[in-house]
């Protein structure tokens, strides 16, 4: 069965957003956790998804320019990242958004639909959020792994990675690594 795979950034107190709706603290939006080498799908909730495709859509056609959200040129990494996300299969777990610009995004409209597609055959999953749907599939226990790159901040006000979790889980701890800056990766074990 393939792995559910949760990977997030956030601050010391669990933060994923500040108060205005995004991470100020976070420099590039670049896969970081590792994954791409082991993952053949990404999987986000539908109210993520129109403001990711829009991101993303951007740095493929336009990756030397100022990019309009983040008014900085994308880095190597996003640029990568653009590239693997242009023809990797996009899933949206929603009930309401039912259309997309990029060819390779499918809907799934529920619990089970994800948990066919781990019954799927292919490589791991890489889910990107947002944070009620991940909290949503830890508490349904789809999730097999949290990756987390933990920026040394407090944010105070802001939105919690696990605030709609219903349900305490333990984690198992995998590998920390400390990256520059004082930022540390931590890989987690769902059980």
């Amino acid at each position: 069965m393939r792995k559910l795979i949760a990977g997030m950034k956030m601050s010391v107190d669990g933060k994923i957003e500040g108060p205005d709706g995004i991470a100020d603290w976070v420099d590039a939006w670049s896969e970081d956790y590792g994954l791409t080498p082991q993952i053949d799908a990404c999987l986000l909730g539908g109210g993520m998804y129109p403001g990711y495709e829009q991101y993303w859509t951007h740095i493929q056609e336009q990756p030397n320019a100022l990019h309009p959200l983040t008014r900085a040129v994308p880095t190597s990494g996003e640029v990568e990242w653009a590239r693997f996300a242009a023809h990797t299969p996009h899933y949206v777990l929603s009930s309401k958004v039912t259309s997309a610009l990029w060819p390779e995004t499918r809907f799934l409209r529920g619990l089970d639909d994800v948990r066919d597609l781990k019954q799927q055959e292919g490589l791991d999953i890489y889910l990107m959020g947002g944070p009620v749907v991940t909290a949503s599939l830890v508490d349904a226990g789809l999730v097999d792994e949290i990756r987390l790159i933990v920026y040394p901040l407090v944010a105070g006000e802001g939105r919690a990675l696990f605030a709609t979790t219903e349900q305490r889980h333990g984690l198992e701890l995998l590998k920390v690594e400390q990256l520059t800056g004082g930022l540390l990766r931590l890989i987690y074990g769902v059980s």
